[in-house]
């Protein structure tokens, strides 16, 4: 069951309570830049619809609002130049266990540095 938090920052981002350095939007998605940077590109793209994970956009997105946050991530990967160099990172927390300090899908790009491993020993 996916309870979704109107009051997140990211859905008050979307109502333009919040500021956002806006990268791109689309119909149904909007790119921004992460207010605390992990890398010298790192952009957060989040779907317009209240989606709280994956599994959840992927079950209950319309196939254009899947579609359009797909094509959109891509899109941001090759203007930023990450797609032709040296490679990027997509990272979607999704729960207590994975540390989702946001409750919205959210996807993080971010690259233009080595990243090292995705994980470390537990």
């Amino acid at each position: 069951m996916h309870s979704y938090d109107d009051q997140n920052i990211f859905a008050k981002i979307l109502r333009g309570e919040i500021p956002n350095k806006t990268v791109t939007e689309t119909e149904h998605t909007l790119a921004f830049e992460d207010i605390a940077p992990q890398a010298p590109t790192h952009v957060l793209v989040i779907p317009k619809g209240a989606y709280v994970t994956y599994d959840h956009f992927a079950a209950e997105a319309s196939d254009a609002e899947i579609a359009d946050f797909t094509r959109t991530v891509g899109r941001i990967c090759n203007e930023a130049g990450l797609a032709a160099g040296n490679g990027y990172r997509l990272i979607s927390n999704a729960g207590e266990d994975a540390v989702q300090e946001v409750p919205h899908f959210h996807v993080h790009i971010v690259g233009g540095r080595p990243l090292g491993r995705i994980l470390g020993k537990a």
